[in-house]
Order: C-alpha cells, then structure tokens, then sequence
C-alpha cells in the first residue's frame, strides 16, 4: 500500500483526536487537568483505561512472545484478576476517604516528607521509562511502514507525535483523555478482533480448529510447574497481582482518571469492569499470537517477536486489514504516552512542587508553571524514545516489566509500610533505603548463578524489592504511634 495513502489516514485520525480535544477542553482549569473536575463518568473511565492498560507493547509484544512462551501470559493474567480486586477494595477507599488529587500526598502524612518526594519520584522515573519505552515501540513500526519509505528521519517521526499528542492535552488534561481514549480503545479493540477474523478465514479454520492446531505446534502451552523456571506458575501468578497493585494502585497516571470519578462506588465499578474486560482482551492478543505463528511459515514469513504482527499484516494481507492494523496501532500509541505526560505533569507539579499550597502564584501563574512543565516532560519523551532506539531491545514486554521491578518496587515498599505497620520514620534516612533497594536487586539479579544456584529470578524482582523497602524502612522507623490523623481535611491535596 502506498506510504503516501497511510500517511494521510494518520494525519486524518490525528484530526479527530483534536476535534474531541477541543469539544472537552473549553472552559478547562488546572482541576479539570488533574482530575477531570471529579465528574468522569465510570463507563468511559473503564473503558478508555483498558486503552492505557494495554497499550503499544501488548498490542505488538503480547501476541509475538507466543511463539517463544505459548500462552504464558495467561499465568500473568490470573494474577491480574485478584490484583485489581485488592486495587478496588484496599486502595480505592483509602484514596477516596482522604479526597486525594495526588496518590502520593498519603505518604506525606503518614510517613514525611521525603517519603512522600520518595514515591513521587520514583513514580516519575518509572512512568518516564515505561512510558517511553512503549511509545518507541510503536513509533519504530510506523516508522518502517511508513515513515521510512517517505524519507523521514525516526527523530522526526518522534517530535511530531509529541506535538500532536501535546496539543489535544495542553489545556484539558483528564477531562480530555478520558474521552480520547475511549475513542482510542474503540479503535484498538475493533483492530484486534478483525485481524483475528481475517487471519481465521487465510487459515480457513474455525476457532476450535486453530485451537488444535496451536496445541500441536506448542504455542497453546499456559501452565509452567518448574520452581526453577522465570514462567513458573505461581511466580508469574503472584507477580501478577503485585505488578498491578503498583503498576495500576500506585501509580497517578492510572489512579488520576480512577477517582476522577465522581464516587467511590462507580469508581470500583470501573475497576471490576476494565479487569473483565482485560481478560477477554488480552486473552484474544494471545490466541492472535497463535494464528500469526500459524499463518507465519504458511506466507514465507521468518520474523518472531515483535516483528512478526506488523510482517504478517503489512506484508500478506488486504489493505483493508493494512489500515485497520495502522489505525489501531496508531491508536495503542497515543494511550501510552498522553495520559502519562499528563500524569507526570501533575505528579512534578503538586507533588514536587507544591503547585497547589503556593500563594506566591495566582491561578494564571500556576497555569502558565504547569504548562512549562507539561512541555518539558515532552521533551524528556523524546530524548528517551532516542535512548531506546539506540538500545534497540527485541522484546520491549520484557524491558518495560523489568524496569517496573526496579522502580515500582520501592512504592510498593513505601505503601505496604504505611498501611500495615504504625511505626514513625526518621524522615531524612527514607531516600537512602529505596535507592539502595533496587541497588541491591540488581547486584543480586546480576550474580543470581552464584547465590541462588540453579533458581532464576523472574518478575517476583518486584516483590523482592518491596520487601526490601520495607525491611529498610522498619530499620529506620520508630516503636511510637504516628500522632498525624488521616483527616480528609489534612490530606487533600
């Protein structure tokens, strides 16, 4: 298909995106950007979530680790399930009762300052390296579809994306993705099924068959029962849950759009619908996985991993299917990288800054500070997505889960100590121990052969590392009980 057409339908698709910018954003203030002026209607909220749960990397990862790990995933995706129920039953009432704006200003109250600017921090560098990580995925493929063959440089393509993706949030924030991912999720969705349709009819097989047919050839395999293995089943199944408690309950960016809902009830129903409906998603990212390694030999193709869905598309099927796949990645990009800006944004702003307690700055000023900083973590995205196309990683899913290891693993340790215990920290020591944690993990990943033998470290480094945190936290604390009270009045922020 010509580079040309492709291009356009891009460009046409960007436009939409800024017409519903500009339907949500009039009249918007710093409250709609943080949080959407707590009016978000639940439905969308979990809908549009599922957009930024998955994301370039599992619309492009999940379905080509197939091949190497069957459907492995799945052990993942069971600990998913109890992870977002510990999310909406824990968390969220903690979130709600104290009126939160920022996820992080509970650490403020309950643990110090320098654990609340821990958390925040480690919040801001594991989102900026996630995040960037996920959008050089998909900029990488339009890039050798499209881009390439238009004679523009990977620099470039990057830059404009950004632009694009800081004019529909500049002024709306929340209140504006909110409904821009709905849209993006749409699309991402209807990609999905019909590339499973019209692979399912190139193989001229029924879904049961194909079935079959993935289970001969290994790549149906769910379960792995060697202690150890990485893919062991309870380590990938524990890991699973941990790494939504962080990833989703600990983090802004996802928290940020969960109570912009109005209520504490429809907010857990947001919960509980976007977990369902990410166990029929991601279940069908695997079975396409297994049509695309099915279909693969059938057409010539020798890519594995994250090439293979953009080759077998690009390369063998109708162009039809060609722009359903270009809209819907196109559509798994902008939920990875929009809603973390603006998180970001608003972590660096209220968190770090304290842009909310200042009174040296009217509301024009503390607009104009957050829009400078909502333009600076653009820029920081794109020296980033250069960094990762330096690297050139094959397998990003592994990458991006790696580095929530090291980096949500301290909120982990920091949450987990202040809701379990009721001990009182020497403020000034808390930046020592969850630097020093994740220093830790990785001499111990690094000389692992040595100190565990024949055992393999796998995504329990997130565990591993909270409980760390945690024990560094209990050296530096205190028998006494926190005199501070978790008031609504005292927390919001």
């Amino acid at each position: 298909m010509s580079p040309v057409l492709l291009f356009c339908i891009l460009i046409a698709y960007f436009a939409l995106l800024l017409a519903v910018a500009w339907a949500t954003s009039r009249n918007a203030d710093n409250d709609s950007f943080f949080i959407g002026n707590k009016s978000s209607n639940w439905m969308l909220v979990a809908f549009g979530m599922v957009g930024t749960t998955l994301s370039g990397a599992t619309f492009i990862s999940v379905p080509g680790a197939v091949g190497k790990d069957g459907f492995g995933y799945g052990q993942i995706l069971v600990g998913y399930v109890f992870g977002y129920i510990a999310v909406a039953y824990i968390l969220l009432p903690l979130y709600y009762r104290l009126q939160l704006t920022s996820i992080y200003h509970y650490l403020d109250v309950r643990l110090g300052r320098r654990a609340y600017q821990s958390g925040a921090g480690f919040f801001i560098v594991s989102r900026l390296l996630g995040s960037t990580a996920r959008l050089y995925l998909v900029v990488n493929i339009l890039q050798a579809i499209i881009l390439d063959r238009l004679g523009i440089p990977f620099w470039a393509t990057t830059l404009v994306i950004l632009a694009m993706i800081l004019m529909y949030t500049y002024q709306g924030g929340v209140k504006t993705i909110v409904w821009t991912d709905t849209l993006q999720t749409s699309c991402m969705l209807f990609g999905l099924f019909a590339c499973v349709w019209f692979l399912l009819n190139a193989l001229d097989m029924s879904v049961i068959e194909s079935l079959d047919a993935m289970q001969s050839n290994g790549l149906a395999r769910i379960f792995t029962w060697d202690v150890d293995s990485p893919n062991f089943f309870w380590k990938q199944c524990i890991a699973g849950i941990f790494i939504v408690l962080t990833m989703t309950g600990m983090d802004q960016e996802m928290m940020q759009k969960t109570i912009s809902v109005k209520t504490l009830a429809d907010s857990q129903k947001n919960l509980l619908t976007l977990t369902a409906v990410l166990v029929v998603v991601l279940s069908s990212f695997l079975f396409l996985g297994g049509l695309l390694y099915l279909y693969a030999p059938l057409a010539g193709v020798t890519d594995t991993g994250d090439r293979i869905f953009p080759a077998v598309v690009m390369g063998h099927l109708p162009a039809a299917v060609q722009i359903i796949f270009l809209i819907a990645l196109v559509s798994a990009l902008f939920p990875s990288a929009d809603g973390a800006i603006t998180a970001l944004t608003s972590t660096f702003c209220i968190d770090l800054l304290g842009i909310q307690r200042r009174t040296d700055l009217d509301e024009a000023g503390k607009e104009g500070l957050r829009r400078r900083v909502h333009l600076g973590f653009a820029l920081l995205f794109l020296v980033l997505v250069l960094g990762f196309k330096w690297i050139d990683e094959p397998s990003m899913i592994v990458l991006i889960l790696k580095l929530a290891a090291y980096t949500y693993g301290p909120l982990l340790g920091l949450f987990a100590f202040g809701m379990l215990t009721r001990r009182t920290l020497t403020d000034r020591l808390v930046p020592w121990v969850t630097i020093g944690a994740p220093i830790l993990c990785a001499l111990l990943e690094f000389y692992q052969q040595y100190l565990l033998g024949s055992y393999r470290l796998g995504l329990e480094l997130l565990i591993v590392n909270g409980i760390l945190v945690f024990a560094g936290l209990f050296a530096i604390s205190h028998k006494e009980t926190a005199e501070k009270i978790l008031a609504p009045s005292s927390m919001r922020a």
